[in-house]
């Protein structure tokens, strides 16, 4: 599929080294996030609220100091700005709305995301890999239902357990991917060595 001499294709020594180094360290990290997750999932849910609203405080402080400096009569930048604001201390100050506000974007997500799969599967008629579509809807639409089933008393342990898992697998790839690149740099140094 993709030819990693391509990729590279200009890419330093420097920064080739850097990228190999940080891919580990960043992948032992992520598998240590990860299991904390699955190990602690509540823990993880409340640390992921506190993130995620302090994202949405810093984006609305951005929001709105953009809209001073462009235009102050842009009333759809100040709604903006202060929507961001309020639900960022809002979640803040009372996490466990928080988490119950998470649960039910995580559940509208998985649910868009299971009806574009449906759509992609049955537009792609005659496709021999049609089924990963399918699979992955399936997936999706099973993983809405978990979320809605027990809202919002089950988003407390759920969006830490599945931030977890997701963290955990980020790590195998990062891992995975500094292996990929020692790989690389020996085939190279094979080939110069000839």
């Amino acid at each position: 599929m993709w030819n990693h001499k391509n990729i590279l294709l200009g890419v330093d020594d420097k920064v080739f080294d850097k990228l190999k180094k940080y891919s580990k360290v960043g992948g032992i990290l992520f598998l240590v996030l990860g299991l904390i997750g699955i190990i602690f999932p509540s823990f993880m849910t409340f640390s992921t609220v506190i993130f995620v609203s302090y994202l949405m405080l810093f984006a609305g402080l951005s929001s709105a100091w953009m809209t001073w400096v462009s235009n102050k009569e842009d009333w759809a930048g100040w709604l903006k700005s202060f929507l961001l604001l309020g639900v960022s201390l809002l979640m803040l100050f009372y996490p466990l709305q928080g988490v119950a506000t998470l649960g039910l974007l995580f559940s509208i997500y998985f649910f868009m995301d299971a009806f574009a799969g449906f759509g992609l599967a049955f537009s792609a008629q005659g496709n021999q890999h049609r089924w990963l579509w399918i699979f992955n809807a399936l997936m999706s639409l099973i993983l809405a239902v978990v979320f809605m089933v027990g809202w919002p008393f089950t988003s407390i342990w759920l969006i830490g357990f599945f931030v977890g898992v997701s963290l955990f697998f980020d790590g195998i790839a990062l891992l995975m991917g500094s292996t990929v690149l020692s790989e690389i740099e020996k085939e190279e140094e094979k080939k110069t060595l000839k």
